[in-house]
């Protein structure tokens, strides 16, 4: 009897440790995922976001190395999730991401939205045609089609455009698009912010383009996060520096050649 006892005292004291064991596991939280930070882009943009699929399917560009940047600098890590540029606002508002970094500009329906950090790249925009089409102007864009990225700044210039001049404007999602419906005639030209536009020219002598002074009044892009966060001056503290130490001109020459 006094063994039977015994084993089961030895059974209740095992089971109790066990228990306490499992309690402290469930009830403990990892500190780290308090230091992760979703970054939301649009993975068509090169060089600022996009996927090299002849090495990987990694996302890299500009942005990504800048927002990994500053991640570092500030103890957060940095993890990268694929959208549609036009659902990137709404990704900051229903808090599926912690900021967004997409080569965005700080326009005044946005600034209604989400909060932006200061300026940490300025580019200008190209009108993009088939080199046969002989469109080198605004004007010659009456009665045609042109193309731009839904939700973009860009779009915001093809509607400045149509004021000037007859001309039909088409929206799609990524920028390949833009570059295929040219190819396939069903667009005479796109707006494309102009870094994004060399990579293209420099590898098809089909296409052409020029600049147009309605298609330049770009704000430059800025990192966006949601309404209120403490992230906006914790990143912008940190950008500024970037600035200041040459860190941030490193990795434009990296990644513009300039």
């Amino acid at each position: 009897m006094k063994k039977l006892i015994a084993m089961l005292l030895l059974s209740i004291v095992v089971l109790a440790a066990c228990g306490t064991g499992t309690s402290k596991e469930e009830g403990s939280s990892s500190k780290s995922d308090d230091k992760v930070l979703i970054m939301g882009t649009s993975a068509d943009y090169k060089p600022f976001e996009y996927i090299d699929s002849a090495k990987s399917e990694d996302i890299i560009g500009f942005d990504i190395d800048l927002a990994n940047a500053l991640g570092e600098k500030l103890g957060y890590e940095i993890k990268v999730q694929d959208f549609e540029f036009s659902g990137l606002i709404q990704a900051l508002k229903s808090g599926k991401v912690d900021l967004v970094l997409s080569g965005m500009s700080p326009t005044p329906d946005r600034k209604k939205n989400v909060d932006f950090s200061d300026i940490y790249y300025t580019a200008k925009d190209l009108v993009i045609t088939s080199k046969d089409s002989n469109i080198k102007s605004v004007e010659d864009l009456k009665g045609k089609t042109i193309g731009v990225q839904l939700g973009s700044i860009q779009a915001e210039a093809a509607d400045e455009i149509a004021k000037k001049v007859d001309v039909k404007v088409e929206k799609r999602d990524k920028i390949p698009e833009l570059i295929q419906e040219i190819k396939a005639g069903r667009f005479d030209g796109a707006i494309i912010e102009d870094v994004v536009a060399k990579g293209y020219l420099s590898k098809d002598n089909k296409l052409a383009s020029f600049e147009a002074a309605e298609v330049n009044e770009d704000a430059g892009s800025a990192m966006a996060f949601p309404k209120d966060s403490e992230l906006t001056d914790k990143f912008n503290a940190e950008l500024k520096k970037m600035k200041e130490n040459g860190e941030l001109d490193k990795l434009i020459v990296k990644w513009f050649g300039n």
